[in-house]
């Protein structure tokens, strides 16, 4: 018999927080138009990608250093401006979560973050650590989505069965990866449309 899904693991960037990595290097360019070829130039989300996996910052710049030398300089402040990133929540997610939250569903979040700058989600956004029963923190356990360990963490954490599991996540590749260990599984691209996959599965 098929089991009902009841618990729902949610993504975080780009799903509940929006996510700006440029606005951490503004003070060090004139023209804004300046920055992406930068962040293009180091190869700033293979770098960030890192210490998603578990990287020090301070190992992280190093490296950016003996790569790209003087052009790696912004990179040193990242850790420090790393609130202005995130200061724009996704709309209408949020909104959902509460809906879910009173409808009674267990929820858990799995988020592709580095351990270091983590402590400023918590701290801009302060209901997660109340409205999920666990959260998994890629660069705390040094493994990534869509990798199978990840999503087998949360569940074995948290005694959870796949089958009652629901994930989702903005990236269709990590929606992949939450199928293959059994997890049913969204793709998000908008609340409105996050709201309908919901209630289609009678979550909402």
């Amino acid at each position: 018999m098929t089991q009902a899904v009841k618990n729902i693991v949610f993504d975080l960037g780009a799903v509940l927080i929006g996510w700006e990595p440029e606005l951490a290097f503004t003070d060090h360019f004139d023209d804004p138009a300046q920055i992406a070829p930068w962040l293009s130039r180091v190869d700033f989300h293979g770098w960030n990608r890192r210490q998603d996996a578990g990287r020090s910052l301070a190992e992280a710049v190093a490296q950016a250093r003996a790569d790209h030398g003087e052009d790696a300089a912004p990179l040193v402040d990242y850790l420090a401006n790393f609130g202005r990133t995130i200061n724009r929540p996704v709309a209408g997610s949020w909104e959902i979560l509460e809906a879910l939250d009173a409808a009674g569903h267990p929820l858990f979040a799995i988020t592709n973050w580095s351990a270091e700058t983590f402590p400023a989600a918590l701290a801009q956004y302060p209901r997660l650590k109340t409205a999920f029963r666990d959260i998994v923190v890629s660069g705390a356990e040094k493994m990534l989505k869509p990798e199978p360990a990840i999503y087998r963490l949360l569940l074995e954490r948290n005694g959870l069965h796949a089958a009652e599991t629901l994930f989702i996540d903005d990236s269709l590749a990590n929606v992949e990866g939450a199928r293959a260990v059994g997890m049913d599984a969204v793709h998000f691209t908008d609340a409105g449309r996050l709201a309908r996959d919901l209630e289609d599965r009678g979550l909402l």
